[in-house]
């Protein structure tokens, strides 16, 4: 993908929702579940696979790091269970 492409999808899908914002009043999607790393994970996949050209590319995964030593990694879908789990 091209970076300039890459730069505007990232910024749509993740800056313009969520930069210098209350995730618990400002973003709708965390009305209904908890604001955990975990659920922002999800929702930044959900919204960047929204924002990438169809069929053209496939997002491998959404790494945020809260600390050093505590990273959490997303590729896609969740299980029920594991859905269970994260909320």
């Amino acid at each position: 993908m091209n970076l300039t492409d890459l730069k505007k999808c990232m910024r749509v899908a993740i800056l313009d929702e969520l930069d210098h914002k209350n995730l618990d009043l400002d973003v709708p999607y965390f009305a209904n579940c908890p604001s955990t790393t975990e659920m922002l994970a999800v929702f930044i996949w959900n919204n960047i696979q929204k924002h990438l050209p169809k069929g053209k590319y496939e997002l491998y995964e959404v790494k945020i790091h809260e600390t050093e030593n505590n990273v959490v990694i997303f590729r896609g879908e969740l299980s029920s269970t594991e859905d269970e789990s994260i909320l």
